[in-house]
């Protein structure tokens, strides 16, 4: 039994959707589900699942599928954002606990988002981490030049073969040191990730996908009805500030939270203001 921060945390396997994801649980009460983001794993979660089991939770956080030790497909298709919905629906549902709290950061809350949509009854609660909600994303790519700048990396990763490359040589370690506040240590588990066969070409596949499949994703878009808050480090360099605003058509009663001195990878920046936040929420 491995332990984080004294709390015991059991590795387990499931297979669903086609797939087998990994994932780590740990703690007792109702279920809390965290979805983690690129490059990182469920360790992205290591300064918040202490925190929430000790507040009386029940927490699991799998290793999205391409990442870490869960499967990782070759077809870019089967990383569309349904399939990734798909597969978090299947394992809430397996863990017998529906419906729970979902929480996501980045890729992982662009899920979150989009689970909230197309599974609204299994979720009880909704927090996304510096992922905004694809409206306000959508409008601020139209008109802000600043917001679309800061995505075209994402072109870059639609490039075959070059990004892969790029990122295997020490690209993942530099973006991680640039845009977060890691300890060596912490980047030394995230390598042992990076390193599995398949990782860093299915880390892509999100991006890749994405860029095929926007037009279908956008079509599943739909208003919001659980208690939802939006925790943001504005020192994000991926989103702008106004993504965050003006969307509660899409979420009614959306409570956002900023945290200016924390940048995208916010739960790893400012760990003590985001578990202050998640348990006061999740209470």
């Amino acid at each position: 039994m491995y332990e984080l921060d004294g709390i015991p945390l059991a590795h387990r396997h499931a297979e669903v959707n086609g797939v087998e994801l990994h994932y780590v649980e740990a703690g007792e009460g109702p279920l809390v589900v965290l979805l983690h983001g690129f490059p990182e794993f469920w360790y992205s979660w290591r300064k918040q699942i202490p925190a929430l089991v000790r507040a009386g939770h029940r927490v699991i956080a799998p290793d999205l599928r391409g990442y870490n030790e869960s499967s990782k497909p070759r077809d870019v298709h089967a990383y569309k954002m349904q399939t990734i919905v798909q597969d978090v629906a299947a394992l809430i549902a397996r863990s017998g606990d529906v419906p729970c709290d979902v929480i996501g950061h980045d890729w992982g809350g662009i899920a979150s988002w989009f689970h909230a949509m197309m599974h609204p009854d299994q979720v009880r609660r909704l927090v996304v981490l510096n992922a905004p909600h694809p409206v306000p994303l959508r409008r601020e790519m139209k008109r802000s030049r600043s917001q679309r700048l800061r995505l075209a990396y994402q072109l870059f990763f639609n490039v075959p073969i070059v990004p892969d490359a790029l990122l295997a040589m020490g690209g993942l370690k530099m973006l991680m040191r640039r845009a977060g506040k890691f300890t060596d240590a912490e980047l030394r588990e995230y390598a042992k990730a990076w390193r599995w066969p398949g990782s860093i070409r299915g880390m892509l596949a999100y991006y890749r996908a994405m860029m095929r499949h926007r037009a279908e994703l956008t079509s599943l878009v739909r208003p919001i009805e659980r208690p939802t808050m939006l925790i943001f480090g504005e020192r994000d360099p991926v989103f702008t500030i106004p993504t965050t605003e003006n969307f509660d058509d899409q979420v009614p009663g959306v409570r956002v939270e900023r945290i200016p001195e924390a940048g995208h990878f916010v739960q790893t920046d400012a760990p003590e203001k985001v578990n202050r936040l998640l348990v006061e929420f999740l209470a």
